[in-house]
């Protein structure tokens, strides 16, 4: 009985969490660069009411390495996400922090995977630790639209 409260206890450290699965058409290499290549991120990274040549990346793909993204959006507000690496395994597998500069105490966890699939790539996208429901749900709507970017960037 103690073990399933500590469990309960510990996966409400945890925070709500999404996974969004995509079906991608081009291989692992070519996603893994979308992620890992700042000139390429920035072409498809970024939500549809963004202003044309704002978003700038920043990345130190490397374990223990940083990243910073930012971009305005069409009514003017600014944005910047960065993070830690934590794990990058090319090809296959990427792991980072993820935090907005207006709310650095909100870090949370994204961990990319990506498998061969057929002629592209299965990329299981998990984003865990969120601080709650609304910013879980505001984050799966960015982030399906930027992977529907992503999809047409790589095909």
């Amino acid at each position: 009985m103690v073990n399933a409260a500590a469990g309960a206890a510990e996966r409400a450290n945890e925070g709500p969490s999404l996974t969004l699965t995509r079906r991608l058409r081009a291989r692992p290499e070519k996603v893994f660069a979308a992620w890992t290549q700042a000139p390429q991120l920035v072409q498809w990274f970024g939500p549809p009411n963004m202003k044309p040549a704002t978003l700038n990346a920043e990345l130190d793909v490397r374990t223990g390495g940083r990243y910073r993204i930012s971009f305005t959006r069409d009514d003017g507000e600014y944005f910047e996400a960065g993070g830690i690496y934590r794990e990058v395994v090319p090809n296959e597998r990427l792991v980072f922090t993820w935090a907005w500069h207006s709310t650095p105490e909100r870090e949370s966890l994204v961990t990319i995977t990506l498998k061969p699939d057929s002629a592209g790539t299965l990329m299981i996208f998990h984003h865990a630790q969120f601080f709650d429901e609304t910013a879980r749900d505001n984050h799966q709507r960015g982030w399906n639209s930027f992977f529907d970017k992503l999809d047409s960037f790589v095909a």
